[in-house]
């Protein structure tokens, strides 16, 4: 069974919106420099842009899953013969 086209829609967006969030917690202040500074000065606690960065990575790993058609329920190793594994961990 295939996504709909409008889901389709959502996930691209989806994906380019976390995305750019990625890259502006990429490019935020680096741990170094924070260190540097008192801690009331701190824009943000870098574990917790650590944590934020790690997280929208896996959200980004989940949306590109599902936009391939690998996600949760849907199967994507096959038999020699072609036939879908039910259980591709559990060998059928």
């Amino acid at each position: 069974m295939s996504i709909p086209t409008s889901d389709n829609v959502f996930l691209h967006e989806l994906e380019l919106d976390v995305r750019a969030e990625l890259t502006l917690a990429e490019t935020g202040q680096p741990e170094e420099e924070a260190a540097g500074l008192p801690i009331d000065e701190w824009l943000s606690d870098p574990v917790d842009d650590q944590r934020y960065e790690v997280n929208l990575r896996s959200l980004l790993g989940a949306v590109e899953a599902l936009e391939d058609g690998s996600g949760p329920g849907r199967c994507t190793e096959t038999e020699p013969n072609g036939e879908r594994l039910k259980h591709p961990r559990k060998g059928r």
